[in-house]
């Protein structure tokens, strides 16, 4: 059984013989790791499970003072922030989309990795990433205050700009979809360490109609759907798996009970996290790094689970930290590189 393999059974919630894993790092993070193995691709190294073939966040344009602007024409600072950066101002001043222009889901270059990729790495589970996918995108177009605040203020047109942001998302996931990809993921944070950032009833309001149209454009296309969400959102599983949600991504055990979950959902959704990085990666021992790397793997022997630290690790986590779970995980009996 390859990684594309056992990924899929892990999804499907059967036993598996060894928990797979795919883990990502920030840059800072990513030097130490290079700095210690040599120059070489990590992706050898690590040996993840999940190839991302695609990330629609990106393309970035240097505009220089370490500014990036995105596709969409938002700016970031990228000064302290050297992966994603700060949103700098606003690409829709006033609650209104008069004048602007989504870009082209069509364009070459948002799909032009994918067979170089899979060709690369043919035995992972591939996944196409739709970053910044919603409410997300339209926040960075908006501006968040203002954007909460037209929830209230301008509830046509958040539903208007939610809409349209879909219906790109849905574009972009049926070219997508003519590629031997597996899952489409969806990156949209919507949680904080307590609650939702705009409240239940909001977030099914404006955000749960789009995301149904979007999974459901997934699962047309005969893809498995997967979402990132950071924060306390586990009130919306329901919701999410009614709609055809296969697997949920951070599961930060900061805030919920990533144990106690994994067993309620057993067999409806499969969990890709569960490391901790605001306690054990980076305040941890080698020996509790290891302990709850261990917990981790229990947790996942009967499927329904895919190891990872619940966010791309930090570059305050100690290298010896990051060793600990990397080497741990590939050291699992029945893994076989």
């Amino acid at each position: 059984m390859n990684k594309r393999e056992i990924i899929r059974t892990a999804l499907a919630g059967q036993p598996v013989s060894y928990v797979p894993w795919s883990f990502g790092f920030t840059q800072e993070a990513k030097e130490k790791l290079i700095a210690h193995y040599g120059p070489v691709d990590l992706e050898d190294v690590l040996q993840n499970h999940i190839l991302t073939v695609a990330d629609t966040f990106g393309f970035f344009t240097d505009i220089g003072h370490a500014r990036v602007r995105d596709i969409f024409g938002a700016v970031w600072d990228r000064r302290i922030d050297k992966d994603i950066g700060a949103l700098q101002g606003q690409v829709l001043p006033e609650p209104s989309l008069r004048g602007y222009q989504f870009p082209d889901p069509h364009d070459p270059q948002l799909y032009r990795d994918i067979d170089p990729l899979i060709a690369r790495y043919d035995d992972r589970f591939r996944i196409f990433n739709i970053g910044f996918s919603l409410y997300e995108r339209a926040w960075t177009l908006r501006g968040m205050v203002p954007l909460m605040m037209d929830f209230l203020d301008h509830p046509h047109f958040v539903h208007e700009l939610i809409d349209t942001i879909a219906d790109y998302n849905i574009e972009i996931i049926r070219q997508a979809a003519k590629y031997d990809i597996d899952a489409i993921y969806f990156g949209d944070d919507w949680g904080q360490q307590h609650g939702l950032i705009m409240g239940y009833q909001t977030w099914r309001t404006f955000i749960y109609p789009a995301l149904e149209r979007m999974y459901g454009a997934a699962h047309q296309a005969g893809k498995q759907v997967f979402i990132h969400s950071c924060g306390d959102v586990d009130e919306l599983f329901e919701d999410l798996i009614g709609i055809g949600l296969n697997c949920f991504n951070p599961f930060q055990p900061e805030v919920m009970d990533v144990y106690a979950l994994a067993k309620q959902y057993h067999g409806r959704l499969a969990f890709h996290g569960g490391m901790s990085t605001q306690r054990t990666l980076p305040y941890g021992s080698v020996a509790d790094v290891k302990a709850e790397t261990l917990r981790l793997i229990e947790l996942g022997r009967e499927g329904g689970y895919i190891f990872s630290p619940a966010h791309a690790v930090e570059g305050d986590v100690p290298l010896v930290n990051m060793l600990t779970f990397i080497e741990v995980m590939q050291s699992q009996p029945g893994y076989r590189n």
